[in-house]
């Protein structure tokens, strides 16, 4: 008696291991990958913040300050930062722009007078309410880098500094205009000194690049930061957040389009002329129409019998009645001596006819075969296309 050996399909875990390994491995690699990441970014709290070591944080220049005696403390509430102002205090407001109207006014009655330094990093919308006389240009500076041109002393120690960006117009007579492009300045010095309180003053700077890590060893940026931000012995760093419970208090609210740049309107305006006129080019078709060869060789006949149906499922008598004596005039014309420019044309056409089947008094019984009224039932379609038919082979007999 033979006995046959059964054999287990099921599989086992050497085979389960084998299958699923590969998944196993990416699945390892994204948590790898993950924690990784997120230990690399545990310290990073956001471009310009004095605590990021990130290329866009500013902790170098708080590092730098914190040697030479100057203390940073970040603030992130508008009560905070007015409780700061003072005269040993430097306010750095890193976006003044999420600001809002009620915010702006807030701020700026807190700081003046107090004889310290409110510094605006790249204003926009908020520098007339900020720095009184100083209004942002709607065009921006392209330059990366500029000379100081100006007798602050700052600028003057720091030489050419990565402040371009936005452009200021300034009204007021007593102003350091720094770091020109164009003929407007990038960086603006503004006295708010009060008889009581000397010394104190607002700096607009038209861009942050000359603060953040990454650049802070080019050019003369890092003389111009410790300059700026070292003057008193306290340096208080405002970041604005939404979650202010101030920015929802006040009637005044800031929407959209007064976040927004006044250089981004008239972006966004030549973006859409550029699409209207990439529209307009690449509809235009130039020259005549390629033909291609068919992909599929339909037999005329096919053809025909498929737009007859079209025609009868319509009921578009009169397409159908219109496309037969058009065809029929077609063929008529060269059979008679007539130009095919002048194939429609009821005064060339029919006389010819009558003249070549010998019954010129037949001209008028072609009017209405050739130039008719559509048919008004199937019976009279299939009647038109009969007495075509004749005509056309009547024209063609030797």
């Amino acid at each position: 008696m033979t006995t046959t050996a059964s054999t287990s399909t099921s599989p086992t875990a050497r085979h389960l291991w084998i299958r699923s390994r590969g998944v196993l491995l990416g699945v390892v690699a994204l948590v790898v990958a993950g924690i990784a990441l997120a230990a690399t970014r545990a310290n990073d709290h956001g471009p310009l913040d004095p605590r990021s070591p990130g290329p866009n944080g500013a902790r170098a220049v708080a590092e730098i300050l914190r040697g030479r005696g100057v203390e940073t403390r970040v603030v992130t509430t508008l009560a905070e930062a007015a409780l700061a102002a003072g005269p040993d205090t430097t306010l750095v407001v890193t976006v003044p722009d999420l600001l809002t109207g009620t915010q702006t006014t807030a701020l700026r009655a807190a700081t003046t007078g107090t004889g310290g330094r409110l510094v605006l990093i790249a204003p926009d919308v908020s520098t007339p309410a900020l720095a009184p006389g100083v209004s942002a240009d709607p065009t921006p500076a392209f330059a990366e880098t500029a000379g100081p041109s100006c007798a602050l002393p700052a600028a003057e120690r720091a030489g050419s500094a990565e402040t371009t960006g936005i452009r200021y117009r300034v009204a007021s007579d007593d102003a350091d205009s720094c770091y020109p492009d164009e003929g407007l300045p990038t960086l603006v010095r503004v006295p708010t000194e009060t008889p009581g309180n000397p010394g104190g003053d607002t700096v607009v700077v038209g861009a942050p690049t000359f603060l953040v890590n990454d650049r802070l060893d080019e050019h003369g940026n890092a003389s111009l930061a410790l300059n700026l931000l070292g003057s008193r012995p306290e340096l208080v760093w405002y970041l604005p957040t939404l979650a202010d419970a101030s920015a929802t208090t006040g009637d005044e609210q800031q929407g959209l389009f007064d976040l927004m740049p006044s250089g981004w309107l008239w972006a966004t305006l030549q973006l859409f002329l550029a699409a209207a006129v990439a529209a307009l080019w690449r509809g235009r078709r130039f020259g005549p129409l390629v033909a291609e060869r068919l992909p599929v060789v339909v037999r005329a006949s096919e053809t025909t019998e498929g737009r007859a149906r079209l025609y009868h499922a319509a009921k578009a008598r009169d397409r159908a009645a219109e496309a037969l004596r058009t065809a029929t005039r077609l063929r008529l014309a060269p059979l008679t001596g007539v130009p095919a420019a002048r194939a429609h044309s009821p005064e060339a056409l029919l006389p010819a006819v009558a003249a070549h089947i010998g019954d010129p008094a037949q001209a008028a019984g072609l009017q209405e075969l050739l130039f008719g009224p559509p048919p008004g039932d199937d019976a009279a379609l299939v009647s038109l296309a009969d007495r075509l038919d004749a005509l056309e082979r009547e024209v063609s007999r030797p």
